[in-house]
């Protein structure tokens, strides 16, 4: 059986905290998109809360991080929470 595709976050909204922190972090709206709707993973946190993650190739020149975006997904919007890149991809990415 082949593995399924996480779900993705279609509807949301970026709170002021999360804006904030991806401007200070280098990351587009576009990029935070990118994953929600298409993330590689999705890992729950707790219940209502969920990292997406993807690992993308950004930067000049270009290199493979981890874009991780924390979702409130237990509200309508959901609401996305923060997001960051990381290089340490395999700290954070799950073999399923």
């Amino acid at each position: 059986m082949a593995p399924t595709l996480p779900e993705p976050v279609k509807d949301y909204i970026v709170t002021d905290h999360a804006a904030f922190e991806m401007k200070r972090r280098g990351l587009s709206e576009q990029v935070i998109r990118r994953v929600l709707v298409t993330p590689e993973q999705r890992l729950e946190i707790r219940p209502g809360r969920v990292v997406l993650q993807s690992r993308l190739n950004l930067g000049a020149p270009e290199k493979t991080v981890l874009v991780r975006v924390i979702v409130d997904v237990n509200r309508h919007p959901a609401e996305v929470v923060t997001a960051y890149q990381t290089s340490k991809i395999a700290k954070y990415w799950r073999q399923l």
